[in-house]
C-alpha cells in the first residue's frame, strides 16, 4: 500500500481558500457529545487514492481527549453498487459498502512516556462481509510513521486512502457516515471511472494546495442532527 510521495505536510494548505470548499457531508452533534466526531468531510477521487478531509468537532487524539477519543468509521461504496460489498440485515445504508476507513484516537502504552497518536485501519469489505470485522485488513496507519498518508492539523486530519487491492470502480461513489445514536449520512461524489481522478477537478491534494475541488459531493439523505 505504501508509496513513495511528498509528505502530506508540504503538499497541503489550509487557507482562507479553505471555507470557499464544498463539503461532501456536514453532521452537527447532539450537545453534550464527548467524543470527538466529523462534523465536516471533504472526499474525492485523486490518482489512484481517495482523498480526504475530515474537521472533528474537537481534537480526535491526544490529553483533550483523555479514554474517550475518535472512533470513526466512514464507508465508501466504491461503484454506488448495493448487490456488491457489505450485507448487513435489513434495509441499511451500510450495505453495499466496499471500504471501511476507520479513524481512531489512542496511545502508545508500550513505550516509557505513553504517546498520544492516531490510527487509521482501512478493511476491505465483500458481499460475504456480515460486519466490519468482517473485512480483510488491508492497511493499518498512523500520522507518526505515515506523514506521507496522513497529515493532522488541530481539528483536521487529511488522508490518502490506496484505492487499489481490486476494488470495484465506478463512475460515481457513495460515501456513508453513521454517528452513533444518529441517522447514516450518505454523499455521493465522482468515482474512479467518472474522469475526475485524472482531470483535476475534484482534487483535493494537488501541487501545494486544495486544487480545484470543484464538486465536493451531492447529499443523498437528509443531514443527521
Amino acid at each position: 500500500m505504501r508509496r513513495t510521495l511528498l509528505p502530506l505536510a508540504l503538499v497541503l494548505l489550509t487557507s482562507g481558500a479553505e471555507a470557499k470548499d464544498r463539503a461532501t457531508f456536514r453532521y452537527t452533534p447532539p450537545q453534550g457529545e464527548e467524543r470527538p466526531v466529523v462534523v465536516d468531510a471533504m472526499v474525492g477521487p485523486q490518482s489512484s487514492d481517495f482523498a480526504l478531509r475530515l474537521r472533528f468537532s474537537k481534537p480526535p487524539f491526544g490529553p483533550e481527549c483523555g479514554m474517550r477519543c475518535a472512533n470513526v468509521t466512514l464507508l465508501l461504496d466504491t461503484d454506488a453498487n448495493t448487490q456488491s460489498g457489505l450485507k448487513l440485515s435489513g434495509q441499511q445504508a451500510e450495505n453495499g459498502a466496499d471500504l471501511a476507513i476507520i479513524i481512531q484516537g489512542t496511545r502508545d502504552l508500550a513505550s516509557d512516556t505513553p504517546d498520544n497518536y492516531l490510527r487509521v485501519k482501512v478493511r476491505r469489505l465483500t458481499s460475504e462481509s456480515r460486519n466490519m470485522d468482517d473485512g480483510d485488513l488491508i492497511a493499518e496507519m498512523d500520522h507518526r510513521r505515515d506523514p506521507d498518508r496522513i497529515h493532522v492539523e488541530g481539528n483536521t486530519v487529511f488522508l490518502l486512502i490506496d484505492a487499489g487491492n481490486s476494488l470495484p470502480s465506478g463512475r460515481k461513489v457513495r460515501v456513508v457516515y453513521h454517528p452513533v445514536g444518529a441517522k447514516a449520512i450518505q454523499a455521493q461524489i465522482p468515482g474512479m471511472l467518472s474522469g475526475s481522478a485524472s482531470n483535476g477537478k475534484v482534487m483535493i491534494f494537488r501541487k501545494g494546495g486544495w486544487g480545484q475541488a470543484q464538486q465536493g459531493g451531492r447529499r443523498l439523505g437528509s443531514e443527521a442532527r
